[in-house]
């Protein structure tokens, strides 16, 4: 008989999902990732014999459970299942499948919902970050409709307003963990940056590049790929991530100068392929890069003063909101909060079923 997981497909701001209680999955982890390659259907680059999506965006899992922390309401395990590699990693987050933990908990009974909205304070497990949500719950049920928009998204659903308390260094140990907010890696400057997520902060103008071509021509740009790839295996010992090339982080993002009224603009790559936005930590990694004086990202962005700013950060196809505030002297300043609006939907509860093939093996762990 094939193995049901109780499973909750999501879409959490512009990545969809499935999510998952902890306590129906394995606790080994070795089993567990076994299960969930084949709930997704990978290693096959369609995920034909899964709820994969055939794309990294699509073929992400969300593991949900009550809080061990005191103050926290909520633990939540990111993996990010491989498309055509039978690799599961949890060295990252994801601030978009974030979004949708909270109503997820909330649907699930973890959270108690309060008329009219309800606050939810989730930990991520992968990095210790926490981040604290706002989900509209009118008369205890949550809520999908509104007409907060997001760009990479289609139509309008309700806002969920997401602060991050404590991103900065939470995979790398520190903000900046060469300790400068310049190193020059095979002759490129670079910002070694992880605020929530591990990103190498690059010109495109160094690689000959614009930073606003589309999005499927850099995608299959494979000159550009490998003098970033290059770039990127270089940093990660200097990141504290060791050998990465096996690793979806660090991240890659490009910057230019904002041509849609925006503050800055980027061409994010994750690692190997090229996003069709921008993913929500790196966002906010790249917006704090920008009001680093004589960084890559500072020298084409047009950043507001005030201790509090909003940048608006460029993708290709969009837009993407951050507020930040820093504090200090305007040489070097601190950033002392991050925050941003997502919205999510529940698009399907249910029973998903492993292969047969995954089943056997599992009862036989």
């Amino acid at each position: 008989m094939l193995r049901g997981v109780r499973c909750m497909m999501m879409r959490g701001g512009t990545s969809k999902g499935a999510y998952f209680l902890a306590e129906d999955l394995p606790t080994e982890p070795a089993a567990r990732d076994a299960l969930l390659l084949s709930l997704m259907g990978s290693p096959d680059p369609r995920q034909v014999d899964g709820l994969g999506g055939a794309h990294p965006l699509t073929s992400k899992v969300a593991i949900v459970s009550r809080s061990s922390l005191p103050g926290c309401d909520i633990d939540f395990l990111f993996a990010q299942v491989a498309v055509d590699k039978d690799t599961v990693d949890t060295t990252p987050n994801c601030g978009n499948i974030l979004a949708g933990v909270a109503p997820f908990a909330l649907e699930r009974g973890l959270v108690l919902a309060k008329h009219p909205a309800t606050r939810v304070k989730v930990r991520t497990l992968n990095t210790g970050t926490i981040a604290e949500l706002l989900v509209e719950t009118p008369h205890g049920e949550v809520n999908y409709l509104g007409e907060a928009r997001i760009d990479g998204a289609p139509g309008t659903s309700a806002p969920i307003a997401v602060d991050f308390l404590d991103a900065a260094g939470s995979v790398c140990g520190s903000l900046l963990p060469t300790g400068r907010a310049v190193d020059v890696i095979h002759g490129v400057a670079c910002t070694l940056i992880d605020n929530g997520m591990p990103v190498i902060v690059m010109r495109a103008a160094d690689f000959g590049r614009t930073g606003h071509e589309p999005r499927d021509q850099l995608d299959k740009d494979t000159e550009l790929k490998s003098a970033i790839e290059r770039i990127r295996l270089a940093a990660g010992p200097m990141m504290n991530l060791g050998d990465v090339s096996g690793k979806v982080v660090p991240k890659i993002a490009l910057v230019a100068e904002p041509r849609a009224g925006g503050h800055i603009a980027t061409r994010s790559f994750i690692p190997h392929e090229c996003h069709a936005s921008i993913g929500v930590f790196a966002a906010v990694t790249v917006a704090t890069a920008a009001v680093l004086p004589g960084s890559p990202a500072a020298a084409v962005a047009r950043v507001l003063e005030g201790r509090v700013k909003t940048l608006s950060v460029e993708h290709p196809t969009g837009e993407f909101s951050v507020r930040i505030e820093v504090e200090g002297p305007v040489e070097a300043p601190v950033v002392t909060r991050a925050g941003l609006l997502r919205t999510a939907r529940k698009l399907f509860d249910g029973t998903a079923f492993a292969s047969e093939a995954a089943t056997v093996a599992l009862g036989k762990a």
